[in-house]
């Protein structure tokens, strides 16, 4: 084996507090060099040790890639077939950030050939891109660096959704190049090429720059802001372990620092998990995929079940989840209907709430719940499970009012329509927002269709977050908003049920009306 060294070392001084390395060595390991086979083992595997005296950190520089560690290692995986001398810069740190440099050379033989269906999996034998598998559990995740699994953390679907990790993308190239999109959701990539990430505090700072953000609790920063940039991959395997390795600052996912070197740990035609070694010397999990999210399913990051009241106690609703609006009067809306609290109109029986709108010599009576006062949430997961009235004119509603509502009154509380159907139509539900200047008939709202809505029980979510409100069908998105800091969804709400009759959205009640209900299962909020 063949090592070449040449010395570009400051002088040493000491002015203060700045004082430059001194006495730079660097050693390499080729792995699998032997007397036989002096140049390695075809894997193309270095592993580099440097030392300095009064050093903090060292930078190991090749061909556009720089790795920082602070103890002095760093491997490199060459991928050039043949023998072939590569040159490596060492950039060893000191103190009042003064530098000293020492450069090797070094005799490297690789053999690998990545497998064709391997190329044909990243680049789609021209171009392909790929985004973190988000709705799946386990998609990013942490362990001890020996393990090939994230045993400590997992992240569940969607749990990350408001970091600035799931509108990345990362197009591979066959011709070697790759581009890190930092923000897929642009109109046009190549003219908007800002966008947000998600990593270690430490390591972005080293790497990329201190820039004002803010870490969160974990020391990590959430929505960074990166632009759009190119990169270079390469593959190789060391000890037959299938491994990408990026130049530069790429990286996938979350930033982690580290040698920006990752193992394939599975892989199939649409996703693989892959697992890097970050500075923190724990290993990071990703998985991507080159397919799509499936027709607008639900990606939730709330997972934790912190309430329900599944109604599994026959009698009055639970007193300590629920009380009443009673009385008539039209409510704003021209509803017919009188709100009592009695059994003949809310009762739980056989594992479900049931309201009762009857008719009631020449009007109607029904019942209206809330928990106003007893439970109530800012953000998470709502999800209630029920089956919808369908007489004509009924109008059963899921919703939210603010839990200011009693001082700064409506719109101003804000309130969050999670379902609402019609009259007229039982075969369409809709969700809508209401807040000050979206208010009456003019608040963001969506229909979606829903045909057995009468029949059978349905899932009606929404998920709430600082950024974003989404309504979902068992698990189907169809209204997604954007919420900020300015809208009044960012506080308690609190639930309310009830059927009206007639009204602004019950429209004509039919004649022969004499009751109907509305059933529900169960009311859950996850956070």
């Amino acid at each position: 084996m063949a090592f070449t060294f040449l010395g570009c070392q400051e002088n040493t001084y000491e002015f203060g507090s700045i004082v430059a390395p001194s006495n730079i060595t660097v050693t390499a390991e080729i792995v699998g060099a032997d007397a036989t086979n002096p140049n390695g083992d075809g894997s193309g595997t270095v592993n580099f040790v440097a030392t300095a005296d009064n050093a903090t950190s060292y930078t190991f520089y090749y061909d556009g890639i720089g790795k920082t560690s602070p103890a002095g290692n760093a491997t490199f995986n060459f991928s050039i077939i043949g023998l072939n001398t590569y040159t490596v810069n060492v950039v060893a740190s000191g103190t009042g950030g003064v530098t000293s440099s020492k450069v090797i050379q070094v005799d490297v033989l690789s053999t690998y050939s990545a497998p064709a269906d391997l190329i044909t999996m990243l680049t789609n034998d021209s171009t392909q891109e790929w985004r973190v598998k988000s709705e799946d559990p386990g998609h990013f995740g942490v362990g001890p660096a020996d393990e090939v699994s994230p045993i400590w953390y997992a992240a569940a679907p969607g749990e990350k959704s408001i970091t600035g990790m799931y509108d990345d993308a990362y197009v591979f190239n066959v011709d070697g190049t790759i581009k890190y999109i930092t923000n897929s959701t642009n109109d046009d990539p190549a003219t908007d090429v800002s966008g947000t990430i998600f990593g270690q505090a430490p390591p972005m700072d080293q790497e990329l720059g201190v820039n004002g953000s803010v870490a969160n609790p974990g020391n990590e920063y959430e929505n960074y802001p990166l632009d759009d940039f190119d990169g270079i991959w390469t593959l190789t395997a060391p000890n037959d372990q299938e491994t990408i390795t990026l130049s530069g600052n790429g990286f996938f996912g979350f930033y982690v620092g580290g040698d920006h070197t990752y193992k394939i740990i599975t892989r199939s035609a649409t996703e693989m998990m892959l697992k890097t070694i970050g500075a923190d010397g724990l290993a990071w999990f990703v998985v991507l995929t080159n397919q799509e999210p499936a027709n607008n399913n639900l990606v939730t990051q709330y997972t934790n079940l912190v309430w329900e009241d599944d109604f599994n106690t026959d009698g009055a609703p639970n007193a300590a989840n629920w009380t009443y609006d009673l009385g008539a009067g039209g409510w704003g809306n021209g509803e017919l209907q009188t709100y009592t609290n009695n059994a003949e109109n809310v009762i739980v029986e056989g594992g479900l709430l049931k309201i009762i709108a009857k008719a009631n010599g020449g009007g109607y009576t029904s019942a209206r719940l809330k928990s106003e006062g007893l439970q109530e949430f800012t953000y998470g997961r709502y999800e209630i499970r029920a089956k919808l009235p369908a007489s004509e004119g009924t109008w059963p509603a899921i919703w939210m009012l603010g839990s200011n509502f009693s001082q700064v009154s409506w719109p101003a509380a804000g309130e969050i329509d999670i379902m609402e159907q019609t009259g007229s139509d039982k075969n369409q539900v809709l969700s809508t927002l209401h807040y000050p200047g979206n208010f009456g008939g003019g608040g963001p709202s969506e229909k979606t269709t829903v045909t057995t809505s009468t029949t059978e029980f349905h899932n009606y979510t929404v998920e709430w977050s600082a950024t974003k409100i989404q309504f979902a069908v068992d698990d189907v998105v169809f209204h997604t908003f954007t919420n900020d800091s300015t809208l009044p969804f960012n506080a308690d709400f609190f639930f309310i049920l009830n059927v009206a009759m007639g009204g602004t959205l019950g429209g004509t009640v039919d004649p022969a009306f004499t009751e109907d209900m509305m059933e529900i299962d169960y009311v859950k909020v996850f956070q």
